[in-house]
């Protein structure tokens, strides 16, 4: 086969592990994550949005579009658990929650109009911290 041929090829092979019930599932659980509109929590409703002083933010602007994080299904704990199911099936492995999560891995099984929520997911969810750089897995969302 030639080079050429080997290239053509490629373009038309779908990755089997994207169609895997848990990655698809993660990535429904992406796209119900936020809601639309600014937060309306209590907190937020008070503070007219200001979140000033929040430890983890409520409302997101994503592509000009306002939207908040949906909070009795985004726990840390919650988005663990989905990701570490979605990790195994992707992957072969089990998701190191001692480690640095692999953003980049993340996005190889994660339809790329939803790139841009996880970040604002997995920060806002307490599920990882960004420590120069590097999103480090929190123990208590495990």
């Amino acid at each position: 086969m030639s080079t050429d041929e080997k290239l053509t090829g490629d373009l038309f092979e779908v990755d089997k592990r994207l169609g895997l019930k848990p990655v698809v599932d993660f990535n429904n659980y992406l796209r119900v994550a936020f809601g639309d509109g600014k937060c309306t929590c209590s907190r937020c409703v008070s503070s007219n949005g200001d979140e000033t002083g929040y430890e983890h933010q409520h409302t997101f602007n994503i592509d000009g579009r306002v939207i908040n994080r949906r909070f009795a299904s985004t726990a840390g704990s919650d988005v663990m658990l989905m990701l570490k199911k979605a990790w195994l099936s992707y992957t072969k492995e089990d998701l190191d929650v001692n480690a640095n999560l692999a953003l980049a891995t993340v996005k190889d099984f994660v339809d790329p109009e939803l790139h841009k929520r996880l970040l604002p997911l997995f920060l806002a969810s307490g599920l990882v911290k960004d420590v120069d750089g590097n999103l480090q897995l929190q123990a208590q969302a495990a």
